[in-house]
């Protein structure tokens, strides 16, 4: 995907400070239409460094960030799902095969965060949610995390694409790499059933009430989850199933708003505070003088 240059002019990163700490009122935002129930999701399941797939093999371009260089495959949708030119397919196909700008955006503000002193991702727990490509979880290994999970909705994804990204930037075969790789494929409202490292006897109570923080993940990474306005409660649910408490952070790259499908990172951020046990914070927008902006988000426990 090409990055058009203008925009990444315009990234501003704010400080992380409690005056960035926004209450969002979108009650002007209506719910859409009633739409036919969706196809039954694909089982979860883990998909093995191994299991990569041996038929589509991706061709690879660099991707720059001010002196970073990561690879980043190519494969056709008509390759992977026999689907032409689609970006979306709900129930079948959620976009993981295309690289969207908030991939990128998400990586150059880990990298600001660091810079800043407000993150390290040394000896880090971390998830990547609808990881696609998997750039950030990548960028998460190359910065020393102990452990990056990368999940997608489709299984396809993570054999034809995920895992040749990782293969392609990472020794994954080499003891040199202190990361631990795993790939889980599964729609969000079920594949936390499958995730290590969470808390199994109660994982549907409430975050605030005080789990250990030995349980669940110290990071929690997603760039472009919340175009879909039905699936944002199950994200939120499963976010809060995954995260360590009481340290844990989440950072979300997305659009403001996803027009024709009625998601949006506004949206998102409402249920959040609805829920009232997260705090939100705007870190970083991308594109202040387009028709959509795009923006960065940090989550944590209040």
């Amino acid at each position: 995907m090409a990055t058009n240059q203008s925009e990444l002019d315009s990234f501003r990163l704010f400080p992380s400070t409690d005056d960035n700490k926004t209450q969002l009122g979108l009650s002007f935002l209506d719910d859409s239409p009633e739409k036919p129930p969706l196809p039954l999701p694909p089982p979860c399941l883990e998909v093995l460094l191994s299991e990569v797939s041996s038929s589509i093999k991706p061709t690879f371009e660099p991707v720059n960030f001010d002196g970073l260089t990561l690879l980043k495959g190519r494969v056709s949708t008509h390759e992977v799902f026999a689907l032409s030119n689609s970006d979306l397919v709900p129930g079948k196909y959620e976009g993981g095969l295309k690289l969207w700008e908030g991939s990128l955006d998400l990586i150059k503000t880990l990298r600001l965060e660091m810079e800043c002193g407000n993150l390290s991702l040394v000896g880090k727990k971390v998830l990547e949610l609808g990881c696609g490509h998997g750039l950030p979880g990548i960028f998460s290994c190359l910065q020393g995390a102990s452990c990056v999970h990368f999940q997608d909705f489709n299984s396809e994804v993570l054999q034809c694409l995920t895992i040749p990204n990782v293969v392609a930037n990472l020794p994954v075969k080499s003891e040199s790499l202190s990361s631990e790789v795993r790939f889980f494929a599964g729609d969000w409202s079920e594949v936390h059933q499958i995730l290590p490292n969470l808390q199994t006897d109660d994982l549907d109570s409430n975050c605030s009430s005080g789990a250990n923080s030995s349980f669940g993940y110290d990071v929690i990474l997603m760039a472009e989850t919340v175009y879909s306005i039905s699936t944002l409660p199950a994200l939120y649910q499963l976010i809060k199933k995954c995260i360590s408490h009481p340290h844990g952070v989440v950072y979300m790259a997305a659009k403001k708003y996803y027009f024709g499908v009625g998601g949006g990172s506004r949206r998102f951020i409402s249920l959040v505070e609805k829920d009232d046990v997260m705090v939100a914070s705007l870190i970083a927008e991308v594109g202040g003088g387009s028709s959509n902006v795009r923006e960065v988000w940090k989550l944590q426990f209040k």
